[in-house]
């Protein structure tokens, strides 16, 4: 999909008459996914790599591997990062026992806590323009909507939606709901000058 976005642009090209207004509205909806995945793959590799340390400080062998598993299921929102501890857990209570599994659960949650509550609803949010609030809001509707595959998807279509209702003025003020505080401080700024 994320290939095909290029070609959006010749197409819109033949189909519309003026396609200079069209052509704007749909590359920004493109960067802003394209912008999302990179957020999100940073936020995934920093997942990843802690993991990785963590299990390498308390001996859990095959850590690489593990934080590797870490890193691409965190792409899957809220169970992505369970499913991902689920075989570390059960390898290191094979290993080293009750406590060591107990360890590797509590490394998991902490790195998981952090990252999934505190960095990456920031990183999130001032990256793609939209409130902290309205992205955890996102995922709730849109896992609701679609299911897990909405949960995914949820920021790129809030962002996709944000941007439509710019366009329009009579909507513009749902999507200064749906920004942030700086966007709409940007906008008092406007008005005062």
């Amino acid at each position: 999909m994320l290939l095909e976005l290029n070609s959006f642009s010749v197409k819109t090209k033949a189909i519309i008459k003026t396609p200079d207004e069209s052509l704007d509205y749909l590359s920004r909806i493109s960067q802003g996914v394209r912008h999302y995945l990179g957020i999100k793959t940073i936020v995934s590799f920093m997942t990843g790599v802690l993991i990785w340390i963590y299990l390498l400080i308390i001996g859990v062998e095959y850590a690489i591997l593990w934080g590797l598993i870490a890193f691409l299921l965190n792409y899957i929102p809220n169970i992505g990062s369970i499913i991902a501890g689920i075989p570390a857990v059960l390898f290191a209570l094979v290993q080293l026992g009750f406590v060591g599994a107990l360890w590797t659960t509590g490394g998991f949650v902490a790195v998981n806590v952090i990252i999934g509550n505190f960095v990456e609803p920031r990183m999130m949010g001032k990256g793609m323009g939209l409130s902290t609030l309205v992205v955890f809001l996102s995922l709730i509707f849109w896992g609701y909507v679609f299911g897990t595959v909405g949960m995914f998807l949820s920021v790129p279509l809030t962002m996709t939606v944000k941007i439509m209702l710019e366009q329009n003025g009579k909507t513009q003020w749902i999507a200064v709901l749906l920004g942030t505080q700086e966007d709409a401080q940007a906008i008092l700024e406007k008005r005062k000058e």
